[in-house]
């Protein structure tokens, strides 16, 4: 065939297709190769039928009873996902006693070790699809490992690897003196973010997994769970960190540079964020305010602590928003923190009684009748009913009491002890006094005689 008026990358293309085509040809013209194109079917029929028996009787001992959450359950449930791995794994493995038969007649078995490659690629495949189900890691089942074992399975990986380890980073790369090669190629590059995207992920998951056993950890301090966290945290990605430079050959010394960029921009540019967090680290290690506290800052931001991080504290109101306070205004401004991880805080409910009444018999009834409240503690101190002020309109108290919370969103306290200072002086008939004004009237002219 004569390609010379052909396009240069239709007579590479062509030239790069003619062995394999030749390689095809010569099979369908081979009684050896029919006979292993034979082989190949009878071996994966028979992988079918032993899945078809294999599969019932794994699935019927691997399930575990429902509800059991044993080491040795999950283990159990673990195996059970490897189950759409059989059959192309049967098929496999008869495939390749078949290689070793028939290599032994023929003295070779082209077509039946390409039949068991087709058969690994079903395998990772498989394994990709069904059973990858974190997002990353199905991610990079389905761009990278798919498509390497599609190019093993034609044999064309090594192919793609000579190319991408011969082919240079500008400016990064150098040559190699021993090997000729470049430093930084493309297959560095790749092989770089995959692995950066494996160890980080695992990182991750090493997080996930000691972020929960720490927080399971109740006899700890709320505070000190936190520090435990963030600090274990830091050690995993600084790990994965250099464990991800240490495989990739990049000398540590030559972050230096890098380094006093970093510190150099946190100088001038960064300020507030290292103060912020440098705040955040101060304020685990004093455990002044943690998750769950109800705060109240100088600035007039007031709500419950839902969230840390290492920059900023998020407090969520009783209204349901959601306020983001930076951690250096924890350590700056004055705070009250009425929680302390459950400290009991007081309050007071005012009321006014008639000038009519016995005001002896007020605190007595008033102070039993609070103390009926479940919430109302008898410690640090029991319900006391204070005379504040003979007032305009009635004589003025204010009963102080102490609760284990916050007098507001789902807990209505004073609201609560209101309702019973009101029951309780109707059922002893004192009147609460409203409001009255005496109006006299001076140098009216005389009424005129009827």
């Amino acid at each position: 065939m004569d390609l010379t008026n052909q396009p240069m990358i239709v007579q590479n293309a062509i030239k790069f297709l003619t062995p394999y085509y030749e390689l095809a040809l010569s099979w369908l013209l081979s009684p050896q190769a029919w006979t292993q194109f034979i082989f190949l079917i009878a071996a994966f029929v028979l992988a079918v039928f032993a899945n078809k028996r294999l599969s019932v009787l794994l699935e019927r001992y691997l399930t575990p009873p429902e509800g059991h959450i044993s080491v040795l359950a999950r283990m159990r449930r673990f195996a059970l996902g490897f189950l759409p791995l059989l059959l192309p794994m049967l098929a496999y493995a008869f495939t390749a006693i078949g290689e070793t038969v028939l290599s032994s007649i023929f003295g070779a078995a082209a077509v039946i070790a390409f039949g068991k490659r087709v058969f690994l690629f079903l395998v990772v495949r498989a394994f990709a699809k069904d059973m990858l189900t974190d997002p990353m890691l199905k991610l990079i089942g389905k761009f990278v490992i798919i498509p390497v074992a599609a190019l093993y399975t034609l044999g064309l990986l090594p192919v793609l690897l000579e190319w991408l380890q011969s082919t240079p980073i500008p400016i990064l790369s150098s040559v190699d003196p021993v090997t000729g090669l470049p430093t930084r190629s493309l297959f560095w590059l790749i092989q770089f973010a995959l692995f950066g995207s494996l160890i980080f992920w695992l990182g991750r998951w090493s997080n996930d997994q000691s972020s929960e056993f720490i927080g399971n950890q109740k006899e700890m301090r709320p505070a000190t769970r936190q520090l435990a966290s963030k600090v274990s945290e830091i050690l995993i990605f600084g790990t994965a960190f250099l464990v991800l430079m240490s495989i990739q050959g990049i000398d540590l010394t030559s972050l230096v540079v890098l380094g006093s960029a970093v510190g150099v921009g946190l100088g001038f540019g960064l300020q507030k964020i290292a103060s912020n967090f440098i705040s955040g680290i101060i304020l685990l290690l004093e455990g002044q305010a943690t998750v769950g506290d109800y705060v109240e800052l100088d600035g007039g931001e007031a709500g419950t602590i839902v969230k840390t991080t290492s920059r900023a504290m998020i407090l969520e109101t009783y209204d349901g928003r959601w306020i983001v306070v930076p951690n250096e205004d924890f350590i700056t401004t004055r705070v009250v923190n009425y929680s302390d991880q459950g400290s009991a805080n007081r309050y007071e409910a005012a009321f006014s009684v008639s000038y009519d009444t016995d005001i002896n018999l007020i605190q007595d009834i008033v102070e039993k009748a609070v103390a009926q409240h479940p919430e109302v503690l008898d410690k640090p101190f029991p319900p006391d009913c204070e005379l504040r002020e003979f007032g305009d309109n009635g004589v003025k108290f204010a009963v102080e009491f102490w609760v284990n919370g916050i007098d507001d969103g789902a807990n209505k306290y004073t609201s609560d002890v209101l309702f019973i200072i009101w029951n309780a002086l109707k059922e002893n008939n004192i009147t609460i006094p409203f409001p009255q004004r005496v109006v006299e009237f001076k140098n009216l002219p005389p009424f005129p005689d009827a």
